[in-house]
């Protein structure tokens, strides 16, 4: 009998309409944010799939899905969509029990057992598709209120424990665990909040202070971006940026209205090595301050930069010979709404098929040495001259190289620090803070020199723009200066200001001296061939006394100027000047 009565039971079931079985979706994706899972949703609708809808989920997540359909029916459906590629591979069937408040299409009625949906970012160009005015329950008991809280998951906890330190009530840790510290957090919001002090947070309640925690994003316009080109997905604040044009490796969103913000989309190929150079390129640009934690790996950096105007944080990453990753500016007075976008935007991260092909830009005539991809790099103060003195590294330059700078560079690459400064010669010593191995060292010549004598500057009159120093010849004028100066020799040279710092050489490639910057007095201005070159030994005896090592000699000889081309090559360097 109990076989009889199990047989028909099946009959009846398998003769029910579909919409009395059981119904199951397919759910394709879930976004962290209300509005990229509407904008995703939007995006399934109008690429032509059919049922799509969009559901709250436990943990502040948003679910888009296909269906209601009939088991049978949705395994059909999810292969022959994910076979034509329309729904990404790894979706998959569901029973609903984690669905909550339907977001998507809003007209249609929710799943069984709905709960309020707690407040999200929303663009707001995107709030006709979002009730303004959700109902939320006004007149929860306590014992409601405990059912309900019980109801959430961790993450849910988690979030709301954010909100309240975000709020100013709480300083405990954000673990989900309420205990002392979060309820009397609670009390003291409801308290200034004029609520009920109770401890314990109704949905309403729950609802506000997410709203209240989520409404500084107000006017950001987070959506979902999907960009081919790049091969990058993500969340990007379109309230106050839009696209600007691709220069690769970048594709760039400039400030569009009072915020001063920008995004770059990073992609290209590479391996490892590409993947540092790019690391030391970034570094390089203006909207990347020097100052901030960086953390690099294998296959993986993030930068962050700040400055006094502006904060920066970039993220790249390795995969299958793809690089990717995006940097995000913005203003240092608006903190507190740069760490939400920048958390939305880390956590919607996701790569998808394909890098910039450094083919998309043609090259044209607003090329410039003093930029990359269209973003301009960062320029020092001045830059100077400066040669090596010792094995150590030590670099002597002049005193006007480093005034008012933060941070003092070798070759724009290498940290330096003051050792030895001697205002009244006006030299000063430079230490690399890595070891450097100098190529060439410099001899200074402590016999006396013949008037007329040629000489030659090594020295960089176009700053940056050479990569080596050039030669300027000229020669010997007087072994004093203008008033009978015993610490400074006057040249016949045309120098440029680039040039001061760096060595003076005789005909046999000692070092002569050190070519002082060119200095107005008393309103005076000199003839463009005068110089002046701090004296060899009064060089030696200030370095010596600092306890630092110095060559010298008194052989005269002969270098044939391709000789000595070669050997300032490596003996002189670019001293750059930065103001951080």
């Amino acid at each position: 009998m109990a076989r009889i009565l199990s047989i028909l039971i099946f009959s009846i079931f398998i003769a029910l309409p579909a919409a009395a079985q059981q119904s199951v979706w397919v759910q394709v994706e879930a976004q962290q944010t209300l509005t990229g899972a509407q904008s995703a949703a939007r995006g399934y609708a109008s690429a032509g799939v059919m049922d799509v809808t969009g559901f709250t989920l436990p943990g502040n997540w948003y679910g888009i899905a296909l269906g209601p359909y009939t088991p049978n029916y949705a395994e059909t459906q999810l292969n022959r969509l994910r076979n034509a590629r329309v729904i990404p591979v790894d979706s998959y069937i569901v029973d609903g029990d984690r669905f909550r408040t339907q977001f998507w299409p809003i007209s249609v009625t929710a799943p069984d057992n709905p709960v309020a949906v707690e407040a999200t970012a929303l663009d707001q160009t995107s709030t006709s598709n979002v009730d303004p005015d959700p109902i939320l329950p006004s007149n929860e008991t306590l014992r409601e209120a405990i059912d309900s809280e019980q109801a959430l998951d961790n993450n849910e906890k988690q979030v709301l424990q954010t909100a309240m330190q975000w709020a100013g009530f709480y300083n405990g840790a954000i673990d989900g665990l309420y205990g002392r510290g979060t309820r009397q957090s609670m009390f003291l919001w409801q308290k200034m909040n004029s609520h009920e002090p109770t401890g314990i947070l109704t949905k309403g309640q729950r609802a506000e202070l997410l709203g209240a925690y989520n409404s500084i994003l107000d006017g950001m316009g987070l959506q979902l971006v999907r960009d081919v080109s790049s091969g990058i997905e993500m969340q990007i604040p379109t309230g106050v940026v839009k696209f600007s044009e691709y220069q690769p490796p970048f594709a760039r969103f400039d400030a569009s209205g009072d915020v001063a913000a920008q995004v770059l989309l990073i992609s290209q190929p590479g391996d490892q090595a590409r993947l540092s150079g790019l690391y030391e390129i970034l570094q390089t640009l203006a909207i990347i301050p020097p100052n901030g934690e960086r953390s690099r790996r294998d296959r993986s950096f993030t930068i962050e930069g700040t400055n006094e105007t502006v904060k920066s944080f970039t993220s790249v990453q390795l995969e299958n010979g793809e690089i990717k990753g995006f940097t995000l500016v913005w203003p240092v007075e608006d903190d507190e709404r740069r760490r939400r976008v920048l958390g939305e935007m880390i956590a919607s991260f996701k790569t998808i098929s394909g890098v910039l092909d450094p083919s998309t830009v043609r090259p044209n005539e607003d090329q410039t040495i003093n930029m990359i991809a269209g973003l301009a790099l960062r320029t020092p103060i001045r830059d100077r001259s400066g040669f090596y003195i010792n094995s150590a590294g030590d670099v002597l330059t002049t005193l006007e190289a480093i005034s008012e700078c933060t941070s003092i560079t070798l070759g724009m690459e290498h940290d330096m620090t003051v050792v030895h400064q001697d205002v009244a010669l006006g030299l000063a010593v430079l230490r690399p803070t890595t070891r450097i191995a100098p190529p060439a060292i410099a001899e200074f010549q402590t016999g006396v020199p013949r008037l007329n004598a040629e000489v030659a500057v090594a020295g960089f009159p176009y700053g940056g723009v050479l990569t080596t120093p050039a030669l300027t010849f000229g020669k010997l004028a007087d072994i004093r200066g203008l008033n009978g100066e015993d610490e400074v020799k006057r040249l016949s040279i045309f120098a440029q200001p680039g040039d001061a710092g760096g060595p003076v050489y005789d005909n046999s490639g000692a070092v002569l001296g050190m070519l002082l910057p060119k200095t107005q007095k008393n309103g005076q201005i000199l003839p463009a061939e005068v110089s002046f070159s701090v004296d060899a030994n009064q060089i030696v005896a200030s370095i010596t006394n600092a306890g630092l090592d110095i060559l010298t000699t008194k052989t005269e000889g002969y270098m044939t100027p391709e000789t000595m081309t070669l050997m300032a090559a490596n003996m002189a360097v670019l001293v750059s000047c930065w103001s951080d």
